[in-house]
């Protein structure tokens, strides 16, 4: 998995050069890619893409749920929660 954008940096004779650019700790990255490099890098770039949008997914599920719950729960009259204290008993005046 990896993420940024990968791009020709320039066109010579014997092929492109590539970089990959994102960021990372809040500060741009530029990383130089070999040529041989470069599918794999690609294939992990899809990858994270592939994760971001399972991850997206996921959370509108829980979202979905939670809202759901939150619903139900509202519809319901609130219930008086005993307390873990032992009731203490009023002392009676003669």
């Amino acid at each position: 998995m990896e993420r940024g954008k990968l791009s020709v940096i320039k066109e010579s004779a014997s092929g492109p050069f590539y970089k990959l650019q994102g960021r990372e700790n809040g500060k741009n990255l530029t990383r130089y890619v070999p040529r041989e490099q470069v599918p794999a890098v690609r294939e992990a770039i899809e990858g994270y893409k592939q994760f971001q949008a399972l991850a997206e997914q996921y959370a509108h599920e829980v979202i979905t749920q939670t809202r759901a719950a939150i619903a139900a729960g509202s519809k319901k009259k609130p219930s008086r929660q005993k307390s873990s204290w032992p009731k203490s008993r009023k002392s009676s005046s003669s």
